[in-house]
């Protein structure tokens, strides 16, 4: 090699050493998968970071969702916020009245020139979280229903047809009590006993849950929960809690459990626990749609939904929004919606990806796994049936469960109960109103 050419070959090698490496744009996302569905979320940020190089989701599990959502409003105080973060939708009325800290996601997708329409969506998802012009706020991420699992085993040792789940009521009445006498220590337990209880029965009955279409014709809604209907169901669960046939389980996803060991034999939950409880349970497992009392005009209607939503925050660099619009681009693709539709049990939020998994023969290998899509689009949505978007709900959430729990330790009447929680779950309402967006 000549001088001449080794100084030029010195010269390439001594600029690449210096020239910096482009490094990718980090967007944090916080969320409240843990489990399977955690393994799910870190599966879709790994593959979206290997399709493209100029951008890395980074998840972080910040527990549940309650916890999720207030580290966000805490971090965002602190200008520390994550980009994205994953909120339950009964927080949608929350979160949309804090308008300079959320970035509306139909805004941030016009702005960065990226396609996405509501059209695409099903009806049910974007009513719930779509302005009065119908502009989605958030992006449709984990969207569940409640469905009805049932332990097959269990049911042909009890003399039950394993191909036929109970679809009212009283057939679960009936079918607990022979699964009783038969030995499962618990016929029966729901998990989120709001969310299924009194919100969810509530919509599958078409009945309110409060005026001005449950809160999503303005702030001044008041809860009417307390009908005759719900305050009945409750009843009946509370007299079946005293010999089992019912058994009350907790809060949140605590119930899910007792199914998965064999102790409850039919367990009401979110359609999205199917991947735990495939994952876990060493059982036949099979599938029905959520109960309804057939005597109430109008039922069964179709079930609302829950999960949540992806929300992006603002006062983050611009490049952090250009990924997430890239990022929420790849997540509407078919092919990705229905991946995480057919591994965790949510909902496919697209028509394309339902369309896409049927197509696949999902549906036809796994039994039961359509239930969930059948069930909310039964019938067009009412306002009784569409959702709710009720400020501080999660607050009113709470209260609903603890007066819920008075009737399940007999300690209240059903009615007393009910009464209880409309009242103070008003007070929490015209709270919320008094302190109006963005306070």
């Amino acid at each position: 090699m000549s001088w001449k050419l080794l100084r030029i070959w010195i010269a390439a090698v001594t600029a690449c050493a210096i020239t910096p490496a482009f490094a990718a744009t980090d967007i944090m996302w916080w969320h409240a998968m843990s489990g399977e569905l955690g393994k799910q979320v870190e599966k879709l940020a790994a593959d979206f970071n290997a399709s493209q190089s100029d951008y890395r989701i980074v998840p972080s599990y910040k527990g549940n969702y309650t916890e999720t959502v207030t580290a966000a409003i805490f971090a965002f105080r602190s200008r520390s916020q994550p980009a994205i973060v994953q909120v339950n939708e009964i927080a949608t009325a929350t979160m949309t009245a804090a308008k300079g800290a959320i970035y509306p996601v139909y805004e941030l997708m016009r702005d960065e020139q990226e396609s996405f329409s509501p059209d695409a969506y099903l009806p049910v998802v974007t009513g719930y979280y779509a302005d009065a012009e119908g502009n989605l706020l958030s992006f449709p991420f984990n969207t569940s229903t409640p469905i009805l699992y049932y332990n097959k085993d269990l049911f042909r040792s009890a003399g039950l047809d394993p191909n036929a789940p109970p679809k009212t009521w009283p057939e679960v009445g009936v079918a607990a009590k022979r699964l009783r006498e038969r030995g499962a220590r618990c016929g029966f337990t729901t998990s989120w006993p709001s969310w299924i209880n009194v919100e969810n029965f509530s919509a599958f009955h078409n009945l309110p849950i409060a005026t001005r279409a449950n809160g999503f014709g303005g702030l001044d809604a008041v809860l009417t929960f307390n009908n005759e209907f719900v305050v009945r169901h409750i009843a009946q669960l509370a007299d079946w809690q005293t010999t089992k046939l019912f058994d009350y389980s907790g809060r949140g996803q605590s119930a899910e459990p007792r199914f998965q060991n064999g102790e409850c034999a039919i367990f009401i939950g979110s359609s999205g626990t199917r991947a735990d409880i495939k994952a876990y349970s060493k059982f036949e497992v099979g599938y029905g749609m959520m109960p309804y009392w057939s005597d109430v005009k109008g039922a069964p209607q179709n079930s609302t939904i829950g999960g949540a939503t992806l929300w992006v925050l603002r006062d983050r660099p611009h490049a952090e929004y250009r990924g997430v619009a890239k990022f929420f681009a790849y997540l509407s693709r078919p092919d990705v919606q229905a991946a995480w539709h057919q591994n965790t049990g949510y909902l496919p939020v697209t028509r394309a990806a339902f369309d896409l998994t049927r197509a696949q023969g999902f549906y036809d290998r796994n039994p039961g796994t359509a239930i969930s899509i059948e069930e909310v689009t039964l019938n067009p949505p009412t306002e009784n049936s569409r959702g709710l978007r009720l400020g501080s709900f999660v607050l009113i959430r709470d209260a609903i469960e603890d007066e819920l729990e008075a009737a399940f330790a007999a300690k209240k009447s059903a009615r007393a109960a009910m009464d209880a929680a409309v009242e103070r779950g008003n007070k929490l309402l015209r709270q919320f109103e008094r302190a109006g967006p963005d306070r």
